[in-house]
């Protein structure tokens, strides 16, 4: 299984805003701490904000910042709402799958996503920005003194 680009995009981003705690990142400088296209970020920015997982303010002084709980928020279920219902194989694709009345490997594929996805539920945002990556999170985007 291979998650979307803009769910690993999702995840950087609060591990970088948990390390960051409170602080104020603008869409400028999170697109160049994890090393994405600005317009892409900022699309994944607004959908972690749509999920509860980040507070935006607008204007000249604004950015994002981890939303209040956002810490030990779980990374199985982000990884769900990011990637949605997709399934692993698309049997119902053009062309159709002439084994799809009889085969067990679709059942199967959706029993392993979901072993996938709830061995990562007990994880949280917190975790994943806990040390010793934290000192290499508070290193991105920031110019040497």
């Amino acid at each position: 299984m291979r998650l979307n680009r803009s769910t690993d995009i999702g995840l950087r981003i609060l591990m970088l805003a948990a390390a960051r705690e409170g602080e104020l990142l603008t869409i400028d400088g999170l697109a160049e701490a994890v090393a994405v296209p600005r317009s892409h970020l900022a699309k994944v920015v607004q959908r972690l904000q749509h999920l509860g997982l980040l507070d935006t303010m607008r204007g000249r002084a604004g950015g994002v910042r981890l939303a209040a709980g956002a810490a030990s928020a779980s990374i199985g279920a982000m990884v769900r709402d990011l990637e949605g219902s997709s399934e692993v194989v698309d049997c119902d694709g053009e062309p159709g799958c002439p084994l799809r009345g009889g085969c067990r490997l679709r059942g199967a594929l959706r029993v392993a996503q979901e072993a996938f996805y709830a061995s990562l539920d007990p994880i949280t945002v917190d975790d994943l920005a806990a040390p010793p990556v934290r000192q290499v999170l508070l290193t991105l985007g920031r110019s040497p003194m």
